[in-house]
């Protein structure tokens, strides 16, 4: 079983029912465990969720979930799942009978945009930054010197010989920590990394709130970026966007047949000048599953902070 990844319990449903659960990477979305995965998806009005995958041939009569009392959760174990493995969720909504595929929203990978799909995925890694991290309270405290350099990772630097194609995060990390060490910076400010659709948004437009995007690489990828930016005495700090999503269908938007995530009146649930819709935080669900993806960052990852995007 990945670390930290356990079951669902009674007092987990009450804690996310209320908005108060703050670790839901822990229990919901995809987790390997023995002989297979344990799968956990919020969908309260939905009347039938089922995995899909390539595993069994993406049928959604396969691998269905069960619902975990009143709580809106469903859940269930697929055995024989591996690390690797793409799935999304089928969702029979009790509204008018609409049905869709939707990408985890819990997911910690994903397929390589334009692909949609979640990626069954761990997050065991071995970090060598401990030095850092015992000191981490003291490097960002407000008496300490900040020199903050952003960056957006799929165009800071490009390979020519290779199609210009973007540098992988193992490949970035020996070249920006010369770079920014070498100009006097403390910190590099990472434009958002979670996973997004539409590359031209430079991942302001956010699906995958607990994935580092797969263009440059796997969780761990990134993970090792994180890790040897410490090493070199540099600090990261995450761009991250709570405000407003896009409105891509694999994303959270109408995940259920209702306005779960967002909010149901146009008036405050759609941004047009981004057409995108904007988070219900009113939701105490909501509020759990955001707080979980800021926390998850910094727990997970190492982040030394968030910048909060579009707070206006």
């Amino acid at each position: 079983m990945t670390a930290r990844s356990r079951s669902l319990t009674d007092q987990d449903l009450y804690l996310f029912n209320e908005g108060s659960h703050f670790r839901l990477a822990d229990v919901l979305g995809a987790h390997l465990t023995e002989g297979g995965c344990r799968f956990a998806v919020w969908a309260p009005n939905a009347e039938q969720v089922s995995v899909i995958a390539g595993f069994n041939d993406w049928d959604p009569r396969s691998d269905p979930l069960q619902p975990c009392g009143s709580s809106g959760i469903w859940q269930g174990f697929v055995p024989g799942t591996d690390r690797g493995a793409v799935y999304k969720y089928h969702l029979v909504s009790r509204e008018a009978g609409y049905q869709v595929d939707k990408a985890d929203p819990l997911a910690v990978f994903a397929e390589v945009p334009p692909k949609t799909g979640s990626v069954v995925w761990d997050l065991d890694y071995e970090w060598g930054d401990g030095d850092w991290m015992q000191t981490r309270a003291e490097r960002n405290s407000a008496p300490a010197p900040l020199s903050i350099y952003e960056v957006h990772l799929g165009s800071w630097m490009r390979v020519p010989e290779d199609g210009y194609r973007s540098l992988s995060y193992r490949e970035m990390a020996p070249k920006l920590a010369d770079h920014v060490t070498g100009l006097g910076f403390t910190h590099v400010e990472f434009l958002p990394v979670m996973e997004h659709p539409f590359f031209g948004s430079w991942g302001y437009q956010t699906t995958g709130y607990f994935a580092p995007s797969a263009r440059y690489g796997t969780p761990q990828d990134f993970m090792f970026l994180v890790d040897y930016l410490h090493q070199r005495g540099v600090g990261v700090i995450l761009d991250w966007v709570p405000s407003h999503f896009p409105t891509d269908e694999h994303g959270p938007g109408y995940f259920d047949g209702t306005h779960l995530y967002e909010h149901a009146d146009p008036r405050r649930g759609f941004h047009p000048d981004w057409n995108s819709y904007i988070f219900n935080d009113c939701r105490h669900e909501v509020r759990s599953f955001l707080i979980s993806s800021g926390l998850f960052w910094l727990d997970r990852y190492h982040a030394d902070g968030l910048r909060v995007d579009a707070v206006a």
